[in-house]
């Protein structure tokens, strides 16, 4: 799912990348790959530290978010983040960089968003979470009586509240430590390794 993330940020960072002056052609993919890791890591660590509520949340409001993604406390911490990343590893100015930042990820989010929601091209729901929690989807199916889209319309939809809260609190403790298991897994670099490694190919 990590290359399909890639591959999505890359056909958004045209105009905000590959065209703007401001960062050198040698550095396109770099860039790219540094809001790929953003993303990607981001996302990683909402679930890790129990938030797939708002992740669900995130996503199930789709098409309908529009301008509203840039409101988002997750978006704003994932552009903060990126805009950190564009001046102390390309040496963009302040302004340069929240440029570049306020425009590729909100952009690439919603995208990712949309792709998610129709199923488009490889990308689901489903792919991504198993990617961010080693595959607790999954094992959650396959253990039995675990449907994912119930989980959506539980945090996405109004409501808030759980008739089977025991339950649900088990799973989405099970996804928290997917999550942190990922995070050790690829922590200290090994995300952004990955993702280098679809630059040399």
């Amino acid at each position: 799912m990590l290359k399909e993330i890639f591959d999505l940020i890359k056909g958004n960072a045209t105009d905000t990348v590959i065209n703007n002056p401001a960062v050198p052609d040698e550095q396109n993919d770099a860039v790219v790959a540094e809001a790929t890791n953003t993303v990607a890591s981001g996302l990683r660590n909402i679930v890790a530290g129990g938030g797939l509520q708002s992740l669900l949340s995130l996503f199930a409001g789709g098409q309908k978010q529009g301008s509203s993604l840039m409101s988002n406390p997750i978006v704003n911490m994932m552009i903060g983040h990126f805009a950190g990343k564009l001046m102390g590893k390309f040496n963009m100015s302040g302004g340069q960089a929240n440029q570049v930042a306020n425009s590729l990820i909100p952009d690439a989010l919603g995208s990712l968003i949309n792709k998610t929601n129709e199923g488009s091209n490889g990308f689901s729901l489903e792919g991504l979470l198993n990617s961010i929690t080693g595959g607790q989807v999954t094992q959650q199916q396959n253990a039995g009586g675990f449907n994912l889209q119930d989980l959506v319309n539980q945090f996405g939809g109004s409501q808030q509240g759980s008739s089977d809260g025991g339950g649900l609190m088990d799973i989405l403790s099970k996804f928290t430590e997917g999550a942190q298991q990922q995070q050790q897994k690829n922590g200290g670099g090994g995300l952004m390794d990955l993702i280098e490694g679809f630059l040399k190919k």
